[in-house]
């Protein structure tokens, strides 16, 4: 029988954690409060509890020690009071933050990069999924050895401890260099695979529509609606990592594929979306994005300017967009946000299938606005070309006559270029 891995969780107590955030000057008391309740959602689908937060206002992080002294002093007393095993900064940590932390609390420091990779690292299920995220770690902590150490070589469970495993990896610069070495080979073929994908799917052109949002607004749940696609959707934070790609039919009876990708988030690490660069590569060549938004969140604007903020980032701030805001079954509150980006809005909810004919009638309605009306007769030697066709463009009138097979339809720029040989005048 075929040994079986675990993720290391451990059995005892979870671990009991103290938020830290720093409010800065330009920053609103919402803003901290939204990130320190994300961190704590954070925290929680990682396996531990938040038993305080700490927020100390100022004009800068601390260069040395990410807050004040007077406060470390007060977390320090903290510690003790609420018995907790650590403490989690809400902004990725220095090396020489994360040692000099440790060295004054004598504690286990972590920050919100290390929370994101642990989740990741328990959540990936594909091997480029597990590659991607192991990727990041390590060059997470190649670049911290010197600051955590200790603290991770004295604790054997919890935050930060998912992944790669327990191979001393903290204290061989070596090894991991070695290894991040093999990682990039085995992702580079997996990008080669992809990139042979792509071609076989521009051959048979058809349109792209990739689901965009930020963390738990709902594309899973959207895309196992349209499509029975199997997909874990949950309600908790990066619920699901791996890409998923399926069919799915237009009203007109095109047909589209529609590709589900990992969720964005507040100071999403940029470990992370280097490492994910090949999976959200696919943004690029999209036709349509469709930016699930979950109008029920209270802080929902702000999600929606992280999702631009992060497609800015990824080079597809030109692609069309069509928001979708979803969860319309739950309280919301109106207005809906103004979203001037998007060509198009629409409201859903993927539970309960709500407007989804409608968000359907919009994805055509966008795509027929990119073609072009053309006329051919298509020689019946052509029948490859024809299947192309109608999985591709709109076909408005189609009849067999004598010489070929007369079509009157809607061509994007693609399929305008393979069928211009075969243009009669109406």
């Amino acid at each position: 029988m075929a040994k079986q891995t675990q993720m290391h969780i451990s059995e005892t107590e979870p671990e009991r954690v103290i938020l830290v955030g720093v409010d800065l000057e330009n920053n609103t008391a919402m803003q901290i409060e939204a990130c320190l309740d994300e961190l704590e959602e954070l925290v929680k689908t990682a396996g531990a509890i938040a038993v305080a937060r700490v927020v100390q206002k100022r004009e800068r992080i601390h260069p040395g020690h990410y807050i004040g002294k007077g406060k470390l002093e007060e977390i320090k007393m903290m510690i003790q009071t609420y018995d907790a095993s650590g403490i989690v900064c809400d902004d990725e940590l220095s090396p020489a933050q994360m040692k000099n932390l440790e060295q004054v609390l004598q504690t286990k420091i972590m920050d919100r990069t290390m929370v994101i990779l642990d989740i990741f690292a328990s959540r990936a299920m594909s091997k480029e999924g597990k590659i991607q995220v192991e990727l990041a770690q390590l060059k997470y902590r190649l670049s911290r050895l010197a600051g955590i150490g200790a603290s991770m070589s004295r604790l054997g469970g919890g935050i930060g401890t998912r992944g790669p495993g327990e191979t001393k990896l903290e204290t061989n610069r070596r090894y991991i260099k070695e290894r991040i070495g093999e990682l990039n080979k085995e992702a580079k073929e997996i990008q080669t695979h992809r990139q042979l994908l792509r071609s076989q799917r521009n051959k048979r052109a058809v349109p792209l529509v990739s689901l965009v949002g930020y963390t738990n607004a709902g594309k899973s749940t959207l895309i196992n609606t349209l499509t029975d696609a199997g997909v874990l959707a949950e309600d908790k934070l990066f619920a699901t990592l791996d890409t998923t790609t399926r069919k799915v039919k237009l009203p007109n009876g095109s047909e589209i594929l529609l590709t589900d990708t990992v969720g964005f988030i507040q100071k999403l690490p940029h470990h992370l979306i280097q490492a994910f660069r090949a999976t959200l590569e696919e943004l690029t060549y999209s036709d349509i994005l469709l930016h699930v938004v979950d109008v029920s969140d209270e802080n929902r604007q702000e999600h929606m300017k992280t999702v631009y903020e992060t497609l800015k980032t990824l080079h597809c701030e030109t692609t069309p967009v069509i928001t979708v805001y979803n969860k319309i079954d739950k309280e919301v509150e109106l207005p809906l946000p103004i979203d001037t980006i998007a060509r198009d809005r629409v409201c859903v909810s993927a539970k309960t299938q709500q407007g989804l004919d409608h968000m359907l009638e919009r994805i055509e309605a966008l795509l027929k606005s990119f073609r072009k009306s053309m006329v051919v007769i298509l020689p019946y030697t052509e029948g490859s070309l024809l299947h192309k066709i109608h999985g591709r463009c709109e076909i408005v009138a189609q009849e067999h006559r004598a010489e070929g097979i007369f079509l009157e339809i809607y061509a994007d720029e693609q399929m305008q270029k393979r069928l211009q040989q075969y243009v009669i005048e109406k």
